[in-house]
């Protein structure tokens, strides 16, 4: 996971490279790029992202299953370099929403009995068929942007590398069909609850997406811990998948 998004983030820090190389090359015919009519420019106003969630740094004892997904919303502002366009920075604002599912696992994140984030292991317990936990975070992205030709944004690679500042809205687990411990259905209980005590409630990110038009892969990683120091394990979350931006 790591890999890719060293990979991910290299790619697109040398496509921004590149470009830059070139755009401060003397040529004897070289292209006024602050003279471009840019009312085709792709500002990548609305941004959407559909990725996979990981937890980084979890210890054994800890069992994430199933598709853990990602889905991140955004309005951004886009203020393209008068002295050459094909540079911009894109910021704004959005939602981030992260669910991770859990096998046999029960997190109680209310801490009504502990100081400390608990994981209980249901090995040899009544234990639910799925259970997952949620978190929403309001976020602030900012962006250094690169479109390769911006006269057609829609037939252009493009790249992006920044940050993005978040402040949590919620956390929740819910736990649906208690089975016994031999995986037969005990009742269709859901059980639900709703705590943001040992969650960070502010984290901040580096991302990086590269792609063509519309189109382009990301990825994303926590650099601060999610869970509050002291309270439970140094988890960073890591996020890749694929993004539609456009208008």
């Amino acid at each position: 996971m790591k890999r890719f998004l060293s990979m991910m983030l290299a790619l697109a820090l040398f496509n921004l490279a590149t470009a830059q190389q070139d755009s401060i090359k003397t040529k004897d015919a070289k292209k006024d790029w602050s003279k471009l009519n840019l009312k085709s420019r792709a500002k990548d106003h609305f941004m959407m992202q559909f990725g996979l969630n990981n937890w980084t740094n979890t210890p054994d004892t800890i069992k994430t299953t199933g598709f853990a997904r990602s889905f991140n919303a955004y309005f951004m502002m886009d203020f393209p370099f008068d002295t050459d366009p094909r540079f911009s920075v894109g910021l704004g604002g959005g939602l981030g929403a992260d669910n991770q599912f859990f096998q046999k696992t029960r997190i109680d994140i209310t801490g009504s009995h502990a100081d400390r984030l608990g994981f209980e292991n249901l090995v040899s317990a009544n234990y639910f068929k799925k259970y997952k936990l949620t978190t929403v975070y309001l976020e602030a992205p900012v962006e250094l942007r690169f479109i390769k030709n911006p006269e057609n944004p829609h037939g252009s690679l493009k790249g992006a590398l920044g940050v993005k500042v978040g402040t949590l809205l919620t956390a929740a687990s819910k736990g649906k069909n208690l089975l016994d411990v031999n995986g037969s259905l005990v009742n269709g209980y859901t059980e639900k609850e709703k705590s943001k005590k040992y969650f960070n409630n502010s984290r901040l990110s580096v991302m990086g997406r590269v792609g063509f038009g519309v189109f382009s892969i990301y990825a994303s990683y926590q650099i601060n811990t999610f869970i509050k120091d002291g309270y439970g394990p140094l988890v960073h979350p890591l996020q890749f998948g694929f993004a539609v931006s456009g208008l």
